[in-house]
């Protein structure tokens, strides 16, 4: 099963551009899924187009909350909480990206050839798509998994210290929780998932597009496709028309130049501007644009530098960041790394955790971070013997 992620800077038509693709996919013969949080009516039932399937998030917030509060009824009990019922729900800030991962988790589980979700404006999905990994971190920070197993020693420790120990359930829903955030990450990690960016080439749209490269980026992932949506004809001999156009095709070349400067020439795709609002399913087909084989982001790498001056450096691939983008702090064994509004807290590989950091530097979009051995804990590389046996 492929699965085609689509964001973009908000009022681009990325919405128009997912169901365009969703559509031309099914119309090719696939098995085709549109999950999208808007209403959609270009598709009419039956064969011949995608399966839509409308992404509720206050639905999926009232049946977790009435989930919750049956698993966990006898401790609220003991609290003398008195339980929610269904209609008084309303759901929260936040509560859509949970029920779209919800969506795409169940849609795993189900016979596609092609998942098509509408994602959010581009910031949203990023931090869509970061929230297992750090949901997870956080589980594992205030739940140890390793403290489940002396689940048996609990009531006698409990009787020994004098203090109530964790509930089984507490520990059961983590586990629960886990399994269920593990199982959204392998999707969005898997080669199969890429993720499609739809602009409408402009001012803002080239700032919003460098942080969402350089978003995806701290997170490994490169886009499969930026599409130029949108654009207008240059041929128009209005005045004012033709100089929109100019300014699209000033910054649809910066784009391009953008990405050969990545080593990646193929990666952007022209749309037409329609000249009307797409109603039907036949208005969406001249903005098909087919899934494109997954781009594998930069890898991040340690480069051994001790020659001539005895350092480590971590290669951190950030196309799209600037100097004023980053952030930079050791925290043990953990790096937090900050690019824009966005931050992830990744483990340092185990030679780096030897060393202190030295400083780091952006060029040519990677961020080089220096390491060097620490004399305690690399005695020998002192004496110019390889620190790593």
């Amino acid at each position: 099963m492929r699965t085609l992620l689509v964001t973009g800077p908000g009022g681009a038509g990325r919405t128009t551009a997912a169901a365009a693709t969703a559509l031309g996919a099914a119309r090719r013969g696939q098995r085709v899924l549109f999950l999208t949080g808007d209403p959609v009516d270009w598709f009419a039932p039956g064969p011949g187009g995608p399966d839509v399937r409308r992404v509720d998030p206050g639905a999926h917030f009232r049946a977790e909350v009435l989930a919750f509060q049956q698993r966990a009824a006898t401790a609220l009990g003991m609290l003398g909480a008195e339980p929610l019922a269904d209609e008084e729900l309303t759901e929260l800030p936040g509560s859509d990206r949970f029920a779209l991962l919800r969506a795409l988790r169940d849609a795993a589980a189900g016979d596609w050839d092609l998942v098509v979700a509408d994602l959010p404006p581009v910031r949203d999905a990023i931090a869509l798509l970061a929230l297992p990994e750090q949901l997870r971190r956080y589980l594992r920070r205030l739940l140890p998994p390793e403290r489940q197993a002396a689940r048996a020693l609990r009531p006698m420790l409990a009787q020994l210290a004098g203090v109530p120990m964790p509930a089984e359930w507490l520990y059961a829903t983590a586990a629960r929780w886990d399994g269920e955030l593990a199982a959204v990450q392998a999707l969005l990690d898997a080669p199969t998932t890429t993720v499609r960016l739809v602009a409408e080439p402009g001012p803002a749209a080239a700032d919003a597009l460098r942080t969402a490269r350089a978003g995806l980026a701290l997170h490994g992932r490169a886009p499969e496709l930026t599409v130029a949506n949108r654009l207008l004809p240059t041929t128009s001999r209005d005045p004012w028309l033709a100089a929109l156009a100019a300014q699209q095709q000033t910054h649809l070349k910066e784009l391009h130049r953008a990405y050969e400067a990545e080593r990646a020439p193929d990666t952007v795709r022209e749309l037409p501007h329609l000249g009307l609002d797409p109603r039907t399913a036949d208005d969406l087909a001249p903005l098909d644009v087919p899934p494109a084989p997954a781009r594998p982001a930069p890898a991040w790498t340690v480069e051994d530098r001790r020659d001539p001056d005895g350092v480590l450096v971590w290669r951190i691939p950030l196309p799209g960041a600037a100097r004023g983008d980053l952030g930079l702090v050791r925290r043990g064994d953990e790096l937090v790394l900050t690019v824009r509004p966005f931050r992830r807290v990744v483990s340092l590989p185990s030679a780096l955790r030897r060393c202190t950091v030295s400083g780091a530097a952006l060029a040519d979009g990677v961020l080089s971070v220096r390491f060097t051995p620490d004399p305690e804990l690399w005695p020998r590389a002192l004496n110019g013997l390889p620190p790593f046996g």
